[in-house]
């Protein structure tokens, strides 16, 4: 019964992401419609979220790690253009064009990680570079290729089943994909060695590395995750649409980061969840598209979007600092 107190409930990194997710849905609830809870409305934010929650997860370990990847940004369009050129333009087999979008994932992750880990550049300063390296590769790449940045794709039906296609007319198939990946990171994340590993190189990665803890491997294995996340992301998008552009993708970087830190995971790292970065990302979905569901002038929603992470994130803040400072009482 101990482990199940208002104390300990609010020590989890999650719990104020969670009672944000609430206050969110209530406050559109009422000053939008139930129509924002119906099918064709929770496909709105629910298709938002599991496209952006599938980088979110990885941005968050690698925030909890100490380290951050801003270079999604150009994978995002990187993954699309990848299958499209391969499997559209070149008319190779489309499970051909999927790995290659995979691949050029794994090798700019391994680049960032590699520079990260054996040079003394912040992560941020080194994806920034590939950042502007890739996007500068893709457009240069596609215009000598195909001579426009802008490629059809017609994928193979089974291709079209597993990630292009829209369940019930309206939710993507990259939501099962989301709630899928959630489910293995929470497992290798908090009933697994390799959580308790990424948080203590968080809190000190240098004595993370006395320890024993392979810092070098995991930080590069999280790069991985990070930059494969964005160019399957991608790659699903192009399949889904059925075309692929070099530009889009920026808007992931802060979204991301967002999510991440409303759900619960300290910038300082050292501090998170899973659970509570998939709370996170349902939330900002919800604030980014609940507008529209509401009589508010469309010109404010900027604004009102704003105010509602900043509030969302200081509940976060304030939750975790009662936390810290909670003391149950004890037993006579």
């Amino acid at each position: 019964m101990n482990n199940l107190s208002f104390g300990n409930l609010l020590r989890r990194p999650e719990a104020g992401a969670f009672l944000g997710l609430v206050g969110v849905l209530l406050f559109f609830v009422v000053f939008g419609s139930t129509k924002f809870l119906e099918p064709a409305g929770a496909a709105s934010w629910l298709n938002v979220a599991a496209n952006l929650g599938i980088i979110a997860l990885p941005i968050g370990l690698l925030m909890i790690a100490g380290d951050l990847d801003i270079s999604i940004g150009a994978m995002i369009p990187a993954g699309s253009m990848t299958v499209a050129v391969l499997s559209g333009y070149y008319d190779l087999p489309i499970w051909v064009g999927m790995f290659g979008a995979l691949a050029f994932g794994l090798i700019v992750g391994l680049v960032n990680g590699y520079l990260v880990v054996h040079t003394a550049v912040p992560s941020l300063i080194v994806t920034l570079g590939t950042l502007f390296a890739v996007q500068g590769l893709m457009l240069g790449t596609s215009v000598l290729v195909t001579g426009t940045t802008s490629v059809a794709l017609t994928a193979d039906p089974w291709a079209k089943f597993l990630f292009g296609q829209f369940l019930g007319g309206s939710f993507q198939v990259i939501i099962l994909w989301w709630v899928a990946i959630t489910a293995i990171f929470i497992f290798f994340i908090h009933f697994s060695p390799y959580g308790n590993w990424i948080f203590a190189m968080g809190g000190d990665k240098v004595s993370a590395r006395n320890a024993g803890i392979p810092t070098t491997r995991l930080t590069m294995v999280l790069f991985v995750l990070s930059a494969m996340s964005a160019s399957f992301v991608g790659m699903c998008q192009a399949i889904l649409f059925n075309s692929a552009q070099v530009s889009g993708g920026m808007t992931f970087i802060f979204n991301s980061i967002i999510s991440v830190v409303v759900g619960g995971v300290l910038l300082t790292g050292g501090f998170g969840s899973v659970i509570g970065i998939f709370f996170g990302t349902i939330t900002f979905a919800v604030v980014n598209q609940g507008i529209y569901f509401t009589t508010f002038d469309r010109n404010w929603s900027s604004l009102i979007i704003g105010v509602m992470l900043l509030v969302a994130v200081l509940m976060n803040n304030t939750f975790r600092q009662m936390a810290l400072t909670y003391s149950p009482k004890k037993k006579k």
